[in-house]
């Protein structure tokens, strides 16, 4: 096998490539990546089989000694087509695991693609990295409805929806990121002193990137803006990235119609999961309950998102 650095000359090899994917994200296009650039130092890798035929991508980045899939991705991990097969993965991490001991790097820190991502079973990485005794060092529960069951709320949320139902909401799909930007600044600083991980101008550009995948929805009553919501979406899944609900909104139900409105238009639509992101502080060892039981409530159950010290060295 051969390991190829990558460079911006094999920028189209490359999406060429993750376009074929089975388990594609659009996290992994080089556009995308590329709005990391400045804060990490890529070190992605291309694989070719000993016919010169491109079998794998691994977005990564380099820190000292430390390889990370990606640091700047939630998830991460080696990119396959259909024709990947259980034991060319495993030569696949034989093949990586010399290229990184050569240029001196002596752990990778793993982070798995949740199956739910997967546009057909690609779980041979999990495998590998057990057969490469690599160790478990964080896991997070996600929650994710899967729209292709019946979706069934708790009671309390169902008498919440009665009731929002009946205050005259307005949904829209709208690009005005700005309006969005400054009451989910304003909730995040009151209600947990944080602030969102992406900047207004990144949100802004990654959305006029991929428009299909980014979407915004404001909810609005008399002209009022109470909540809004960002999703991120892949071909079967739908993502709930970013949510806010005003002072207002929260005593009304604002955001638990906007929630309950995507949940079915994509339910109708064909996706298969919503999901909802995880619900964890201190690298999994602390779960939000509140958070993630606000989650259950819509019918979520738990997927969880795995992360491994590869150690080469």
């Amino acid at each position: 096998m051969k390991i190829v650095r990558y460079t911006p000359e094999l920028t189209h090899t490359w999406n060429d490539f993750l376009r074929n994917a089975k388990n594609y994200h659009f996290f992994f296009h080089r556009d995308y990546l590329a709005y990391h650039g400045e804060r990490f130092e890529d070190f992605s890798l291309l694989i070719y089989d000993e016919k010169e035929k491109l079998i794998a991508l691994l977005p990564a980045n380099r820190v000292d000694d430390k390889l990370w899939t990606h640091q700047g991705l939630t998830y991460g991990g080696f990119v396959v087509n259909d024709n990947m097969k259980m034991e060319t993965m495993m030569e696949i991490f034989e093949a990586v695991k010399g290229y990184l001991h050569e240029v001196g790097i002596s752990a990778v820190v793993y982070k798995t693609i949740p199956y739910i991502h997967h546009l057909k079973p690609a779980e041979e990485d999990r495998y590998a990295l057990f057969m490469q005794d690599a160790t478990l060092i964080q896991r997070e529960a996600g929650a994710v409805i899967d729209l292709q069951k019946t979706v069934k709320y708790s009671n309390g949320r169902k008498w919440s929806l009665k009731k929002a139902k009946k205050e005259g909401f307005e949904i829209e799909e709208s690009r005005e990121f700005g309006r969005f930007w400054e009451l989910l600044e304003e909730i995040l600083k009151q209600q947990h002193d944080a602030k969102p991980v992406h900047s207004l101008e990144e949100i802004t550009h990654l959305n006029n990137l991929f428009p299909d995948n980014i979407r915004l929805y404001l909810v609005h009553k008399d002209g009022r803006l109470l909540a809004g919501g960002i999703t991120f979406e892949n071909p079967e899944l739908t993502h709930l990235q970013y949510v806010a609900n005003s002072n207002e909104g929260r005593k009304i139900g604002a955001l638990d119609f906007l929630i309950d409105h995507l949940i079915h238009e994509r339910k109708e639509s064909g996706k298969r999961f919503f999901d909802f992101g995880t619900s964890n502080e201190e690298n999994g060892r602390v779960l939000n309950r509140g958070l993630i039981d606000q989650k259950e409530r819509f019918g979520a159950r738990v997927v969880v998102n795995d992360r491994y010290l590869w150690r080469i060295s």
